[in-house]
């Protein structure tokens, strides 16, 4: 009987843990189903897990600028797509395609990435 209870705990174990680790926190405080575009100059890129951080400046138009905190993918799955903790440097001027907060604080879930001269690129 314990034998029988050890192996079915080591197959539930083995069923539960891999998709645990799947599991992802909600993106349910942005706007998923439209998109933001944004232009303005990087004043921080911030390239650690669980998701790489880019701060913007973008002009507010009224002669001053506004800083925007957008959420980005995992280090893992942008190196995957190219990115390289030096691809984007403070002071580059980028334009980003994201999905804006609900509560319309600065703050967005990048979608894409087009640096200067540049092909807009994933960043998701």
């Amino acid at each position: 009987m314990k034998n029988t209870i050890c192996k079915s705990l080591l197959v539930c174990i083995l069923v539960v843990v891999p998709y645990a680790s799947l599991a992802h926190h909600s993106h349910g405080n942005y706007d998923v189903r439209n998109y933001t575009e944004l232009e303005g100059m990087v004043v921080q890129v911030i390239w650690l897990n669980p998701h790489v951080w880019v701060h913007l400046d973008v002009d507010d138009g009224k002669g001053g600028t506004v800083r925007w905190a957008l959420e980005g993918a995992s280090i893992n799955e942008l190196s995957r797509k190219g990115w390289r903790k030096d691809s984007l440097r403070k002071g580059d001027n980028i334009s980003a395609r994201c999905h804006a907060l609900r509560d319309g604080a600065n703050g967005c879930l990048l979608g894409y990435i087009t640096q200067e001269g540049g092909e807009e690129r994933a960043f998701d």
